[in-house]
């Protein structure tokens, strides 16, 4: 499969092996891992920072086969969680800081590029959010007001 926005070929890369029970070193249990992913969230950690820590700290291999679901989809059953997912939301803050860089350097043609295809790769994540109801029907990316949402 080729890349988006060059004509190079992708690179396969490694997958978790596919497994179905918590491996039996893994010692702890479903209460303590909920305990641990609630005070990592309150320490303002996003859901992909919160299992590489599990995973780093903790010795948790997939907070998934112990959970039973994903990391995100435990969170928005216990706390609150942002409007915008986290992949768009690094997305329009990557535009954000190339639309600062192109106001004083506004003759970079190559970070106008990198603009470019970046707003694409947003535009084209919110579309596939709209349609799988995981944000309103309404929602639409503007660059104005995308730095409310992520500050």
């Amino acid at each position: 499969m080729a890349r988006m926005h060059s004509r190079k070929k992708g690179s396969s890369r490694s997958r978790p092996p596919a497994g179905e029970n918590v491996p039996a070193w893994c010692d702890i249990s479903k209460e303590e891992l909920e305990k641990v992913i609630v005070r990592l969230h309150d320490n303002g950690l996003a859901p992909a920072m919160i299992g590489l820590t599990l995973r780093d700290q903790y010795g948790v291999p997939n907070a998934k086969l112990i959970l039973g679901q994903s990391i995100t989809h435990f969170l928005q059953g216990k706390v609150t969680m942002s409007e915008v997912p986290e992949d768009l939301s690094h997305l329009m803050s990557k535009a954000l800081k190339i639309r600062r860089h192109l106001k004083s350097n506004s003759k970079d043609v190559h970070n106008n590029r990198a603009l470019q295809l970046t707003e694409a790769k947003v535009r084209r994540l919110v579309r596939y959010y709209r349609d799988s109801r995981r944000l309103p029907g309404d929602w639409t990316y503007k660059p104005e007001t995308a730095e409310m949402l992520i500050t």
